[in-house]
């Protein structure tokens, strides 16, 4: 019989989480009370942090809604708006919306206004979206970089999906530097942590059907 203990951090520096093979009567009562007071609720999730997986994790719930007969759809906020990646394929053929609507911006924009100008094009299209009703899911991958350059202030973008995001919507923000107001009005925020890389360790480039 396992018991709870305090967590442990291996040679890589992550946290184990001990999770027992049995619960204990203060967990399964912690398990009732919220089975008896749930409630639905449109989440708002965040997926940020250095790893790799963000955008991958978002794309999970986008599959397994969609396997719900759920009504999902997205903005990319930096993929160039001609670009082709496998996700946007298999997107496609399922009938999911998830328009790229940036300029391919990979850290060394030619044109930075065009760059911030076609960004916040892209808020514009996903308020549209959100506050029609017509989705269940909607994705805002790379979106957490609008808020930290500055091109839209964190609280603005909370005070808006307070107000507008319908109550059972669910809306996922990826991206690094996810700001405090964010996190703070989040309902889920996974912080991914890049522990080992196949570029920076082995020197393997982007892969098809892994990367993009």
């Amino acid at each position: 019989m396992t018991t709870d203990s305090q967590p442990t951090v291996d040679r890589f520096g992550i946290e184990r989480a001990n999770t027992p093979l049995e619960g204990n009567p203060e967990r399964e009562a912690r398990r009732k009370a919220a089975r008896q007071s749930h409630q639905p609720k449109g989440l708002v999730i965040v997926n940020t942090g250095k790893g790799k997986g963000k955008t991958t994790a978002a794309l999970g719930i986008l599959l397994r809604a969609w396997g719900r007969n759920l009504r999902v759809g997205g903005v990319q906020f930096f993929k160039h708006e001609n670009a082709s990646y496998g996700e946007l394929k298999a997107l496609a053929k399922m009938g999911i919306e998830l328009t790229p609507m940036g300029d391919g911006f990979t850290w060394t924009s030619k044109d930075l206004d065009e760059t911030q100008a076609k960004a916040l094009h892209g808020w514009q299209v996903a308020q549209q979206k959100i506050a029609s009703g017509e989705y269940d899911v909607f994705l805002l991958d790379e979106f957490t970089y609008v808020m930290h350059f500055g091109w839209v202030s964190a609280e603005e973008v909370v005070a808006w999906l307070r107000a507008h995001k319908p109550p059972m919507t669910h809306v996922i923000i990826t991206g690094r530097d996810a700001p405090e107001a964010l996190i703070e009005f989040a309902d889920l925020v996974t912080e991914m942590r890049e522990v080992k890389h196949p570029y920076r360790d082995q020197g393997i480039r982007a892969q098809p059907g892994i990367e993009y």
